[in-house]
């Protein structure tokens, strides 16, 4: 049995339709029963469970062999603040995973984690990292780029299919690598699935880097249309974020992140090395798009 944390999100999702697909019995945790009636459908055992109770995470645990914990709350407030599921919530299922014998654990953390980072959520990661490697337990790390779903289109892209315009955070002229969650979902099926662990940090990212400015761009001219963006400057995004900050700091996790100056951090990936450990055909950003004005088109309530 395979537990996956954070099932109905756009990478559970995606882990678990591969699991099972391949004849693997999976359990889909989530706070929601109703949201992952699909999942069930597909033959999911559906838990309902929240990474801020620890008992459920306990329960959800037991009579499993794997787990992949593929949830976060970048975005999150209250409390579903970061603090309180990145951090707390992690050391508590990676506790409950091991109380109850499970023998391999495969952590969704981010690229770029190190306990310097700019950013308070990579810094995060990074210390569940170290947690779960001296827990004991056989483990898998995967450090994703920037998600394709979430910050090529719900944060830019979205807005140019269903306004013609969007606003950037910023100068938008940094470059920045995206991975598609389908391409992240292969490796950590193959991470939860493999009889031996070849690598236990594994980085992953998509084809080509790109600036915000690049896709939005890239969106308008797939979709036949005239971009028109426009953009927040940098220093009034990093005064907007502190101003945020007890409000929402989910939102102002965004903002600071991209009220940066361009080089105190790296967001570009080379994916030959990965490649060469792990072939599989990646997601272009121009697919993904395509892809994205295509759906637009069929569904435009979707944008």
């Amino acid at each position: 049995m395979i537990l996956v944390v954070g099932a109905t999100g756009v990478l559970g999702q995606k882990t678990v339709r591969l699991l099972l697909a391949d004849g693997h019995p999976v359990r889909a945790l989530t706070r929601s029963a109703e949201r992952a009636n699909q999942l069930a459908q597909q033959g999911a055992e559906v838990a309902v469970g929240d990474l801020i109770d620890s008992e459920s995470l306990v329960r959800a645990c037991r009579g499993v062999d794997r787990v992949f914990a593929a949830a976060h709350s970048f975005l999150g407030r209250g409390q579903y603040r970061s603090a309180a599921v990145d951090d707390r919530g992690h050391r508590a299922l990676i506790d409950a995973a091991r109380s109850q014998g499970v023998k391999r654990f495969v952590y969704t953390s981010a690229m770029g984690a190190a306990p310097d980072h700019p950013i308070d959520f990579t810094r995060t990661k990074f210390a569940i990292e170290q947690y779960l490697q001296a827990s004991g337990l056989e483990h898998v790390i995967l450090r994703p780029s920037a998600f394709m779903e979430w910050h090529a289109h719900i944060f830019n892209g979205k807005s140019i299919l269903e306004k013609g315009r969007t606003q950037l955070l910023g100068s938008g002229t940094k470059r920045r690598n995206f991975v598609a969650a389908s391409d992240v979902a292969q490796l950590a099926a193959a991470a939860l699935t493999a009889p031996v662990i070849r690598h236990r940090i594994v980085e992953i990212g998509g084809p080509g880097n790109f600036s915000n400015n690049e896709v939005a761009e890239l969106y308008a001219r797939t979709a036949g249309i005239e971009p028109r963006i426009s953009h927040l400057p940098r220093a009034l995004v990093g005064m907007l974020a502190k101003i945020a900050q007890p409000i929402h700091p989910g939102i102002s996790r965004v903002m600071r992140f991209s009220s940066l100056p361009d080089d105190v951090f790296s967001e570009t990936f080379d994916s030959a090395n990965l490649l060469r450990e792990h072939p599989m055909r990646l997601t272009s950003l121009q697919e993904f798009v395509r892809e994205q004005v295509a759906q637009a088109r069929r569904d435009p309530a979707r944008g």
